[in-house]
């Protein structure tokens, strides 16, 4: 694939996936504004920063280095297909050990809210943990389609599932609220569970196809999609697995810059679950550029980067072509960025307080520290 080629598929890819992080949020904010009107600060406090990080640091540490990895410098051409799914599978049996560690800690070492006001806090934090599990069930699949650019793949499964999890939520918040933590659980396993059905059941219908057999897919049937080892080869490819190890090193940084507040809200207790949830309301808020063009474009070009230029190779010893169309896109990119922050900051400072207000009413609006919180996101993300 020639290097405008992979700078299409990567726009496209984009822009597909911008428009499924605008999707995602305008779902979650509705689903949010929706439910503070039926639910306690204090329930939301705990699904959305204690339950949520538990989850994010769950998937977060089992796959991000494998992904960053096997889609470093053109894993389909330096290394076996069959060596780099071996290596895939490897997450699982890691997020099973994270999620058995995580959840002892979140049971037995930090509060526990009260179960009146916040009702099924165990099972809660066990039925988190398998859902971040359930999700490393389709990693191997997730890299696959990512390698391969097949961008509407994730663009259809991550829609269904989120569509899936408001929906169940809805209903179960107007029709039984009484039950808890067990409608956000239940939810999110749902997510988890639809978004592993949407690769199983895409990749069993192109495995062995015209369509995969015309586009020269590596992998021609199930069985190639599980863990075993080739002739003659080693179970991984061991250069691939150093390379894992140092973004598993790095993972760790990145994962705490990234969720640092809510580790020192879960850990230090320095706010009540109630003020949590109104913190996390607010920070999504003021986060949601970030989230809806910032993160795609990252994800996206990741892949460009990664598929144009061979990392470990001197810039001189690389093609000229390709080093020029990367420094041209990464100076396109730099530019959008910084007049997106621009405008962004001018317009958000000014307008936090209306948006709060119309988001969560008196609940969000009334402070000044609330408002103020939302106005340093803006200058953030800048």
């Amino acid at each position: 694939m020639s290097s405008q080629d992979v700078l299409k598929d990567a726009s496209t890819l984009a822009s597909y996936n911008v428009l499924l992080q605008v999707m995602f949020r305008v779902l979650t904010f509705l689903l949010n504004a929706f439910t503070l009107r039926f639910v306690s600060k204090e329930l939301i406090g705990v699904v959305n920063v204690r339950l949520t990080l538990l989850y994010s640091t769950l998937v977060f540490l089992s796959r991000e280095a494998f992904r960053r990895a096997c889609l470093s410098g053109g894993s389909g051409t330096n290394h076996s297909w069959r060596q780099v799914i071996n290596l895939l599978w490897l997450t699982l049996p890691l997020g099973v050990l994270w999620a058995a560690l995580l959840a002892c800690v979140w049971l037995w070492l930090l509060e526990v809210p009260d179960p009146q006001t916040v009702p099924f806090y165990g099972p809660a934090v066990v039925l988190f943990a398998f859902a971040g599990v359930q999700e490393l069930l389709a990693e191997p699949l997730w890299v696959l389609a990512q390698a391969h650019m097949f961008v509407r793949l994730k663009v259809v499964a991550e829609s269904l599932a989120m569509i899936a999890k408001c929906s169940l939520t809805v209903v179960l918040v107007v029709s039984s609220r009484e039950w808890g933590l067990y409608i956000f659980s239940a939810a999110h396993l749902v997510y988890t569970g639809v978004l592993v059905l949407c690769y199983a059941v895409y990749f069993l219908r192109f495995l062995g196809s015209k369509e995969a057999t015309k586009k020269g897919f590596p992998l021609h049937s199930v069985r190639d999609l599980l863990p075993h080892k080739s002739d003659g080869k080693p179970l991984v490819d061991w250069t691939l697995a150093r390379l894992t190890w140092s973004f598993f090193k790095q993972s760790f940084l990145k994962q705490v810059l990234t969720e640092g507040e809510r580790y020192v809200m879960t850990f230090l207790n320095v706010l009540s679950f109630g003020d949590q949830g109104v913190y996390d309301i607010v920070n999504n808020l003021g986060s949601m550029v970030a989230r809806f063009i910032f993160l795609p474009i990252e994800e996206s070009f990741y892949i460009f980067f990664a598929k144009v230029l061979e990392r470990g190779r001197d810039v001189k010893s690389q093609k000229q072509e390709d080093v020029t169309i990367a420094a041209e896109v990464l100076e396109c990119l730099l530019k959008l960025v910084l007049v997106i922050g621009l405008i962004i900051t001018v317009f958000g400072y000014a307008y936090s307080h209306l948006a709060l207000d119309i988001y969560g009413g008196s609940l969000l609006s009334s402070g000044a520290g609330k408002g103020a919180m939302t106005q340093s996101h803006e200058a953030q993300t800048f």
